[in-house]
């Protein structure tokens, strides 16, 4: 059996991108710095409203299996596309970057899954997705395989919104646990958060989830707190180990009574922020996975986050395993 180092679950998302200013934002009643979930009709009427686009594969996790791919690690990943020009798109993008996707696509309606993202000036981006085919995502989905095989199960979690997608993870995470593996998550945006509260640490309490990404924001929310250290200190309890991004300050990693805390990499100009987070999460999980330090896997998740937000879209067009060489981590 092939052994993977990362098997990431999600939606599989073609990001359609464009630059807008803030008046954009308010004249669309569009939340700025989150991700919002449209209808069809809403998709619409924003793609007739944004200005020129670029058009790339994306999804969370999505982009955390193609940045393992790219540190010269071993990625696959379970996420839904329909049979029809984005997802040829999608299924092409992935796997030119070396992950391993085999999700059988779906036949007819609804479409692959799109999100339109304006960036504004400072580099914040504004996610509005409509997910389409993603909802379909199932267990007859779940490959027992790659399940057993990977080291890490990561899944996002804005996977948690279709129910039939939690059926999946569930029944991937059962796998991986019988095979001695372990599951990661993200916690993926506050609002998601505040809709899954409980199910997200009934997760984590169960030791059905071992490993969490999070952001600061994600993590106060969790715990409904306004106090940090409170909700680090309540994380580390409640799972194995957890990964929180504090944006410019770094990132810090919590094991048991373990703290290591990550220096970030300085970027000269923040081009655009979508993607930061789960290619974070590809560095440290390519690094722990083949046996870096925390300390260390944390450097390659910074190193991965600077390179993504100085570009626009969340797919690197350079390789991070190269990168990661000539800056010593590797």
């Amino acid at each position: 059996m092939s052994e993977f180092d990362v098997l990431c679950i999600g939606n599989a998302i073609v990001d359609i991108i464009a630059r807008c200013d803030e008046a954009f934002l308010v004249e669309n009643d569009i939340r700025r710095g989150t991700m919002n979930l449209v209808d069809a009709e809403r998709a619409a009427l924003l793609y007739e409203r944004m200005g020129p686009a670029i058009e790339t594969s994306g999804g969370s996790a999505g982009n955390t299996a193609a940045g393992v791919a790219s540190f010269g690690g071993k990625a696959a990943y379970f996420g839904k596309v329909s049979r029809d020009h984005l997802g040829e798109i999608y299924t092409h993008d992935i796997r030119a970057q070396g992950v391993a996707f085999d999700t059988r696509p779906l036949e007819g309606e609804p479409p692959t899954a799109r999100s339109m993202i304006f960036v504004t000036p400072d580099g914040e981006r504004s996610m509005n997705t409509y997910l389409g085919a993603c909802v379909e995502l199932g267990p007859e989905d779940v490959e027992a395989d790659k399940a057993k095989a990977a080291k890490v199960t990561y899944f996002e979690g804005y996977l948690w919104d279709p129910p039939r997608a939690k059926e999946a993870i569930r029944m991937t995470a059962e796998l991986a646990h019988e095979a001695g593996r372990e599951v990661a998550m993200s916690l993926s945006d506050p609002f998601c958060v505040d809709r899954y509260r409980a199910e997200f640490l009934e997760l984590m309490r169960s030791k059905t989830v071992n490993i969490v990404f999070a952001n600061e924001h994600e993590l106060v929310s969790l715990y409904e707190t306004s106090s940090f250290d409170d909700a680090l200190a309540a994380i580390r309890k409640d799972c194995d180990l957890a990964c929180v991004t504090l944006s410019e300050r770094g990132s810090i990693v919590v094991r048991d009574g373990e703290t290591v805390e990550i220096d970030p990499v300085k970027v000269r100009d923040v081009v655009d922020t979508t993607g930061a987070g789960d290619l974070y999460a590809a560095g440290f999980l390519f690094g722990y996975t083949n046996g870096k330090s925390l300390g260390q896997s944390g450097k390659l998740g910074s190193m991965a986050a600077s390179r993504v937000i100085g570009q626009i879209g969340p797919r690197l067009q350079t390789s991070l395993k190269s990168d990661a060489e000539q800056a010593g981590l590797l």
